[in-house]
């Protein structure tokens, strides 16, 4: 069920990937009006808010960098452009990210996992739960970057 449940996030995230290939950095990086972050930033975001939703929560330090995770943060907004090197790492842990999960998660390293409520009202008490609100979190801002590409 794992399995299944991260290549549900796998998925999308390698297709929105591939979607983006067409567009410039310079494209990435422009935030449209109307809007308050960028392509870019929504994919970053979707990185931290994993690692946010699944290790904070369980009393574990994040597996990016804390500079990474500040920096796409719920609430957080770009900082300035990004640079080619750092989007290629972003799209790079768009996949590493899950594969660490779910080493972590077979590894069993999320024991200590408090219930808490998202600010969507969604009651999450463990790490089975937190994976699977992730499609719906993902789905979200999946949706903001295929609205923000056809303003770029």
């Amino acid at each position: 069920m794992l399995e299944k449940q991260l290549d549900i996030i796998r998925h999308p995230r390698k297709t929105i990937i591939e979607t983006l290939n067409a567009f410039t950095l310079d494209q990435l990086n422009q935030i449209p009006a109307g809007y308050n972050n960028n392509i870019i930033w929504n994919l970053g975001h979707m990185i931290a808010a994993q690692q946010g939703v699944c290790y904070k929560r369980a009393g574990l330090d994040t597996w990016v960098d804390d500079a990474f995770f500040q920096r796409y943060k719920p609430d957080s907004k770009p900082e300035g452009p990004v640079t080619e090197q750092k989007f290629e790492q972003i799209k790079t842990l768009m996949v590493t990210s899950i594969n660490q999960l779910e080493q972590d998660y077979k590894a069993g390293i999320f024991t200590n996992y408090p219930t808490w409520t998202t600010r969507y009202g969604v009651s999450i008490s463990n790490i089975d739960e937190a994976i699977a609100f992730l499609p719906f979190h993902e789905g979200l801002h999946i949706g903001y970057i295929m609205a923000m590409r056809k303003l770029v």
